[in-house]
């Protein structure tokens, strides 16, 4: 018996090997990929969300399941197409890889539509706990001022000390030449 997943030949019209060969594409530049239902939603809603992921570099997709399959296996993600099923939506981010589980987790806990199935985190398929995990990591931008603060706490700290120790120096070779000069 044929699993639920399993590839019906494509006919291989001019869109559809165009709607592949574009989304292989994004697949394979995106740094994630979240996979939503978008069922329950109004095309308003979804204009909407559209736009707000669009302002954060963020493309949103609902496409059909045998195309996205056949675009993971071609982008090199065909670990992917294990989670394509039911009616889905793409949301693909090329930057910060916790900007598209970030917004679609914050508008889930507002709306209650559009709950996050999986996801594609630089190659890797996570389940829907695996991306909320994502969405609540720091932006890259953070995450580096974090680590530059880390970095230069223990820097700030060493200069405090050598400076301490110059002045204590140059104040104890002030007072032994004050010393020499009554004494001299």
């Amino acid at each position: 018996m044929a699993s639920a997943v399993a590839e019906k030949p494509m006919r291989a019209g001019p869109r559809k090997v165009s709607q592949v060969a574009e989304l292989t594409d994004r697949l394979g530049r995106a740094t994630s990929a979240i996979v939503t239902d978008y069922r329950g939603l109004t095309v308003k809603q979804l204009g909407e969300l559209r736009t707000k992921l669009r302002s954060e570099g963020i493309e949103y997709h609902v496409v059909k399941n045998t195309l996205a399959r056949r675009a993971a296996a071609e982008a090199g993600v065909g670990d992917f197409s294990t989670v394509l099923v039911g009616p889905v939506g793409l949301a693909l981010g090329f930057g910060d890889l916790s900007a598209p589980a970030r917004i679609l987790n914050e508008y889930f806990r507002v709306n209650r539509r559009l709950p996050i199935v999986a996801g594609l985190v630089e190659k890797r398929v996570l389940d829907a706990d695996g991306v909320r995990a994502v969405a609540d990591l720091p932006s890259r931008e953070v995450l580096l001022a974090q680590l530059a603060g880390t970095l230069q706490s223990p820097l700030s700290s060493l200069a405090g000390a050598l400076t301490s120790i110059l002045s204590n120096f140059a104040a104890t070779l002030d007072a032994y030449r004050e010393k020499l000069a009554a004494a001299g």
